[in-house]
């Protein structure tokens, strides 16, 4: 049977391999249907970048935040060196705004799904744990 990670491992690497063309690819005849269309296609790519990452392999958010900055800078380095690209700060700027969107969409994501508290709160809940402090319950016996 296959796995919600393994399909999602899956779309990480179909996407990934779409990214990478569009972003290295030459440029066609697109239609820009509004100034700074291209900042919205880099902002969507790595939030579904993240998305799909968070849900392959549930890094630490560090750990994704690393890697995906070191591939928005990675294209735009690869870029400042094709001669029909150009690399630009603000297309790193348009990724990263995207991973940190999507990031604060998991967030309330989980306040609704746990509580005001989030996934952590939720935990620390089921755990017995209250305020930081583990709930200790004694019985008419312990005592």
């Amino acid at each position: 049977m296959i796995s919600y990670r393994n399909i999602f491992k899956l779309a990480l690497i179909v996407t990934f391999i779409i990214v990478s063309y569009l972003v290295f690819s030459k440029p066609g005849n697109y239609p820009v249907t509004f100034q700074h269309m291209d900042k919205v296609g880099h902002l969507g790519s790595f939030f579904a970048l993240s998305y799909l990452a968070y849900y392959a392999f549930k890094p630490k958010w560090y750990i994704l935040t690393s890697i995906l900055t070191l591939y928005a800078i990675l294209i735009e380095v690869i870029q400042s060196q094709l001669p029909y690209r150009n690399a630009s700060v603000d297309d790193v700027a348009a990724d990263l705004l995207g991973v940190g969107l999507f990031y604060v969409c998991l967030k309330i994501y989980h306040m609704f799904k746990y509580g005001s508290k989030g996934k952590a709160g939720a935990q620390s809940i089921k755990s017995g744990e209250l305020n930081g402090k583990s709930a200790q319950v004694h019985s008419k016996a312990d005592n």
